[in-house]
């Protein structure tokens, strides 16, 4: 009778042991995940103030002027891209594809999407080059501010701040810097 009694509780106990299991080698895979994220576009600093760098001058003659209706084509984080939003500032500069190592530490940024002439120490008014080193004084993500970048691409065009809606039903966004013009098409 014990040795059925122990082998009816054995044969109950091993499934909840391998199920236990399972259960912390897949909540041990997520955090490797939340890891990899840490230092994604998803710490970008969605809202900001319209506050713009010292000496970016305002385009003279944009495509979307500001207070245009505006759709976002850009996909730099979740809810971006389709999205409806309104041009709140409009201006002329070099933009920047940069990739750099975070002031606090983590995971390298590669090819972030976008930082201006006016954002980057001691640029002046001279294109840097792909390859070129500049020190990034924007803080549009978390340890970016003081990170030394290396610029992967550069293009003068207009660069626009916009508010919109994302599209995954987040909370409005405000002020966010920087979407290029070829990121926008008119509103529908």
């Amino acid at each position: 009778m014990k040795a059925r009694l122990f082998l009816f509780s054995m044969f109950l106990l091993i499934p909840v042991l391998a199920l236990a299991g399972c259960n912390s080698q897949s909540s041990g895979g997520s955090e490797k995940a939340k890891d990899k994220e840490t230092h994604s576009h998803e710490d970008m600093n969605h809202s900001g103030s319209s506050e713009v760098p010292k000496g970016l001058k305002k385009a003279e003659n944009p495509t979307y002027k500001v207070g245009s209706d505006v759709m976002i084509l850009a996909s730099h984080m979740k809810g971006m891209k389709n999205a409806q939003g309104t041009v709140k500032g409009a201006y002329d500069t070099t933009v920047y594809s940069v990739s750099y190592t975070p002031e606090t530490g983590g995971k390298r940024v590669e090819d972030h999407k976008w930082v201006i002439q006016e954002e980057l120490k001691g640029a002046g008014d001279k294109t840097l080059n792909p390859g070129d080193k500049a020190v990034i004084e924007a803080a549009h993500m978390k340890g970016m501010k003081g990170a030394e970048a290396v610029i992967d691409s550069a293009k003068k065009t207009t660069v626009y701040m916009v508010d919109y809606t994302p599209t995954d039903g987040g909370k409005k966004v405000t002020n966010h810097k920087w979407v290029t013009e070829d990121e926008l098409t008119a509103a529908k």
